[in-house]
């Protein structure tokens, strides 16, 4: 039980009730007022929340995400609900109907990505299929007949189209791909992003968030736009942007997750008779994406580090992507070890001043922590979530559990906010924030 707040079953029915709140029908809105549509990695972690309620309506949120996948098999970070306004970037900005070759058609999206952590959401809802009974199994098993192709084109394509040198990792052409939109892992990289001219904007989120010093300041969100006319540019075209984007980053956390989802998605394949083939290659890049993980990391302690595809320069920082192979494994044993106790000592988890011991975005240690600017410092539960899941797969079951019982007593306030801040436990951003609740439910579940 929380220490404060709500039971667990109050929390529980108060998450449900978030999420039918957030219901828009085919898509679940990861927050009613600052992100009113369906962004990519957060539909997947909102299917994992709904799984243990439906999974027929799981399967829903996954089916409307995948329909508007682009014909090169990317999955792209927005799908725009119909008749919805209030965000900025909008359909209008992308232009992604008119310029990109490949965008769908009939569904309005943006034009970048998201990490893939897609396939988690799908092993999450087939597990709930085998527990309710006959029917709803075979819901999850004809969701996996429908939409099998569609998931391993999404990761073909980012093994084709995004691993620019050969080397087993994700290049990013903007931070908003990374999901940790204005991290420290960023600022070398965006410092060398040049804008030109940039329509005139105006800032939705402020208008959302009171508090600008929790958001992203307008000199990055005019690097942020300046991409985008970038990627106009070259008409979203995978080949042009290679050299057209003035930011092009490897990232490790997307490639770690990247390589853990071929894995998951390679035995779901293997459990129900996938072809050989898509097996094959989903194991290949989980391996390949791994060893270009591990060849990141310093020898000592394990942690890994960004590439800057532009300034040739690696990119050492004190933020959750350092704990990266923590996620997809590969690291010697003594390795892993000292990461875990740099995950689980003062740096991060164990940090004396923390309010729960739960992993901050950056280390309160780190000259780049902000403790109420979005991924500069602030907790984000479904991070916790993340590492807590991840951490039960690989046989650490005390350390799981540590994380699902601390991020339960963070949430317990019932807020579901977007993130939180470390010492004080205020929560930050958005609330009613759809994944937050989605965690809970999982933990709960």
């Amino acid at each position: 039980m929380p220490d404060r707040g709500f039971t667990h079953t109050q929390l529980a029915a108060r998450a449900a009730y978030l999420l039918r709140g957030n219901d828009l029908g085919t898509m679940t809105s990861a927050a009613p007022k600052l992100y009113p549509h369906m962004w990519s990695w957060d539909a997947a972690f909102v299917a994992v929340g709904l799984a243990p309620l439906s999974v027929e309506r799981a399967v829903v949120e996954l089916d409307t995400l995948l329909s508007a996948q682009w014909s090169n098999g990317m999955i792209p970070h927005i799908v725009f609900a119909n008749g919805v306004d209030g965000y900025f970037p909008g359909p209008s900005r992308w232009a992604v109907s008119e310029l990109a070759a490949h965008a769908p058609d009939g569904v309005q999206t943006s034009g970048i990505t998201q990490p893939p952590v897609h396939a988690i959401a799908v092993q999450r809802i087939l597990d709930h299929g085998r527990r309710h009974g006959r029917s709803t199994r075979a819901v999850a098993e004809e969701f996996l007949d429908r939409r099998w192709a569609d998931l391993v084109r999404w990761h073909r394509w980012l093994a084709r189209a995004r691993d620019l040198e050969g080397n087993g990792r994700i290049a990013l052409y903007h931070g908003w791909e990374s999901g940790m939109d204005n991290s420290p892992r960023w600022d070398a990289a965006y410092a060398n992003v040049v804008p030109g001219p940039i329509p005139a904007y105006l800032r939705e989120d402020l208008v959302h968030v009171s508090d600008a010093g929790q958001r992203p300041t307008d000199a990055e969100y005019n690097r942020y736009l300046w991409l985008l006319e970038e990627m106009k540019g070259v008409r979203y075209n995978d080949e042009e942007l290679t050299t057209a984007m003035s930011f092009a980053v490897e990232d490790v956390f997307v490639s770690a997750v990247f390589s853990l989802s071929c894995e998951v998605l390679a035995v779901i394949g293997e459990e129900h008779s996938r072809p050989h083939a898509d097996v094959r290659d989903l194991y290949g890049w989980a391996e390949r994406f791994r060893r270009g993980v591990i060849a990141t990391t310093d020898e000592r302690t394990g942690a890994a580090r960004d590439f800057d595809l532009r300034s040739g320069k690696w990119i050492a920082t004190e933020t959750l992507a350092m704990f990266a192979p923590l996620l997809c494994g590969g690291l010697p044993r003594a390795t892993e070890l000292a990461l875990l106790r740099t995950f689980e000592g003062p740096k991060f988890c164990g940090h004396p001043d923390l309010r729960y011991a739960v992993p901050p975005s950056t280390s309160p240690v780190s000259k780049d922590f902000r403790s109420r600017e979005y991924w500069r410092g602030p907790v984000w539960p479904v991070m916790t979530w993340l590492y807590s899941w991840a951490f039960a797969r690989r046989g650490w079951a005390e350390r799981a559990n540590m994380l699902r019982a601390e991020g339960l007593r963070q949430a317990a306030d019932g807020s579901f906010a977007e993130y939180y801040e470390p010492f004080t436990g205020e929560p930050l951003g958005s609330m009613q924030q759809s994944w937050t609740a989605a965690a809970v439910l999982d933990w709960l579940g």
